[in-house]
C-alpha cells in the first residue's frame, strides 16, 4: 500500500511537471520597468493575473534596464515614460537595437503625438494609454503576435478559440452538445476550457453538470465596471472534467443583465487564460447572443432532420448572411441523427438548406438522458458509446481546424513577407 501510494505521487508529480512545462512553452514572458512605485505595482497587479503572461522581472531604473534585459531574455519589454520621458525614449531604441527578439511596449498617461511617434521611430511595437486596461494590453499582444516579432519558445502565442453554440429551434440539443463538447474539449491536457450560459431565463447548463454555483452571470453583471480577471475567475466553478462554467442568473427576476460591450470584456478576459471559450446562446438571437457570435470563430447552428428545424436553419442563414460574416462562420450540425424513421433525408436536407452540413452528431436518445439527468457529461457517463465517440471527434475537428487556420495565415504572412522583399534576391542576383 505504501509503495502504491509512492507510486502515485511520483506519478502525480510527473503530471504536474509536464503540466508546468506545458504551460511555460505557451506564456509570455515580460519585463517591467517604471521607477514610479505606484505606477509599477498597478501594473504589476494587472499582469500577474493573467496565466498566459509570466512577469520575469520587474525594474524601478531606467538606466538598469538593459542588464535585466540581457540577463532575463523576455519575450516582451514593458517601458513605461511617465516618469522621464527622455530616458525612456534612449532606453527603447537601445533595447530594440541590442535586443531585437524582444518586443519593446510602451505605456504612458500622455497621447501627445509626437511623443507616440517617436517611440514607435525608436522601435517600439506598441503604444498604450495608462491606466492600461486589460483588453487594450491584450489586443496589443495579439498585434504583436500576428507581426511575427519575437515571441517565446516556439514563436508561438498560445490562442483562444471561441466557439458559440446556437440551436435554430427549442429542444434540438443545443445545451447537451455546448456541455459535452467543453468537456471534451478539457480532456486534452492542453486545453483549458470555460462554458458561458446565456440562456439567461431558463439556460440549465449548471444541471447539465451538476454544479451548484457560488456565482452566476448576474454577478459579473453587478460589477462589470470594475471587473478584472481575478474577480471574473472567482465567479467562475469548476467541474472534475476539468471545464469552467460561467451559469445564468438563479433568479427570474434578476435584471442586471450584462451588456453586449461587456459581455465582450468577458469574453476578452477569459481569452486571456483559456484556450477555449463554448458560449450556449439562447434562442432569442438578441443582442446578447449577436454579440458573442460576432467574436466567435464558429457559430455551431444545431439542428434536427425536421422540416421547421431546416427551414429554421435557412432563415437564420439568411440572417446571418445580413450581419456581415456571421455566415461564413456557422457551421450546421444535425444532432440525433436516425431519431425516426420519418426524419427527412440528409440529401434533402442538403438541398433544403443549400449548404454543407459540417457534422452529424447520432441519436441514442436513452444514454443522452441518462447524462442530463445525473448531472454527469458523457465522457465520465458513457466513454464508448457512439454519441460520445462522435462528439469527441468533433472536439478534435475543431481543433484542426483551428490548426489549419493558423497554419494559412502563418504561411500567408511569410509569402507576404517574402513578395514584399524579393526585389532584394532579385537585385543580388
Amino acid at each position: 500500500m505504501v509503495a502504491s501510494g509512492l507510486n502515485r505521487v511520483r506519478s502525480d508529480s510527473r503530471c504536474s511537471f509536464r503540466e508546468s512545462e506545458r504551460a511555460m512553452k505557451r506564456v509570455i514572458r515580460l519585463a517591467i520597468v517604471d521607477p514610479n512605485d505606484a505606477t509599477r505595482q498597478s501594473l504589476k497587479n494587472l499582469l500577474l493575473g493573467i496565466d498566459m503572461v509570466w512577469l520575469e522581472a520587474d525594474c524601478s531604473r531606467y538606466e538598469f534596464f538593459p542588464d535585466v534585459i540581457q540577463q532575463t531574455q523576455p519575450d516582451i519589454a514593458l517601458i513605461s515614460l511617465d516618469s522621464d520621458s527622455d530616458k525612456g525614449m534612449e532606453l527603447i531604441a537601445k533595447i530594440s537595437q541590442e535586443q531585437p527578439s524582444c518586443s519593446v511596449l510602451v505605456v504612458s498617461s500622455s497621447q501627445e503625438g509626437s511623443l507616440i511617434l517617436q517611440a514607435m521611430r525608436n522601435g517600439a511595437r506598441e503604444f498604450l494609454n495608462y491606466p492600461l486596461k486589460l483588453e487594450d494590453f491584450l489586443a496589443a499582444l495579439d498585434r504583436i503576435q500576428q507581426s511575427n516579432t519575437g515571441l517565446s519558445g516556439d514563436g508561438q502565442v498560445r490562442s483562444s478559440r471561441v466557439i458559440s453554440v446556437a440551436g435554430v429551434s427549442g429542444g434540438v440539443g443545443c445545451t447537451s452538445l455546448a456541455i459535452n463538447l467543453a468537456c471534451s474539449l478539457a480532456r486534452n491536457e492542453a486545453n483549458s476550457v470555460a462554458v458561458i450560459d446565456l440562456d439567461i431565463a431558463l439556460g440549465d447548463a449548471d444541471v447539465w453538470l451538476d454544479i451548484i454555483p457560488d456565482y452566476t452571470i448576474q454577478d459579473v453583471a453587478e460589477n462589470i465596471s470594475r471587473l478584472d480577471y481575478s474577480l471574473l475567475k472567482r465567479s467562475l466553478t469548476k467541474h472534475e472534467c476539468g471545464a469552467f462554467l460561467l451559469p445564468r442568473p438563479v433568479n427570474l427576476d434578476e435584471t442586471a443583465i450584462v451588456s453586449p460591450d461587456g459581455l465582450r470584456r468577458v469574453i476578452a478576459l477569459l481569452k486571456a487564460t483559456f484556450t477555449h471559450l463554448v458560449i450556449d446562446v439562447s434562442k432569442s438571437l438578441g443582442p446578447l447572443d449577436l454579440a458573442a457570435m460576432d467574436v466567435s470563430d464558429d457559430v455551431l447552428l444545431v439542428t434536427q432532420l425536421d422540416l421547421p428545424c431546416l427551414r429554421n436553419v435557412v432563415r437564420v442563414t439568411q440572417f446571418f448572411e445580413e450581419k456581415g460574416d456571421l455566415s461564413d462562420r456557422m457551421k450546421v450540425i444535425v444532432n440525433r441523427l436516425g431519431l425516426e424513421d420519418s426524419q427527412i433525408s440528409l440529401n434533402k436536407a442538403l438541398e433544403t438548406i443549400g449548404r454543407e452540413i459540417f457534422w452529424q452528431v447520432p441519436n441514442d436518445y436513452a444514454t443522452m438522458v441518462e447524462s442530463r439527468n445525473n448531472g454527469i457529461p458523457l465522457l465520465m457517463q458513457a466513454p464508448k458509446a457512439k454519441l460520445t465517440k462522435s462528439i469527441e471527434q468533433l472536439a478534435s475537428s475543431l481543433d484542426q481546424t483551428a490548426k489549419i487556420q493558423t497554419d494559412e495565415e502563418d504561411g500567408n504572412a511569410a509569402k507576404r513577407k517574402k513578395g514584399l522583399f524579393s526585389f532584394l534576391s532579385s537585385s543580388a542576383n
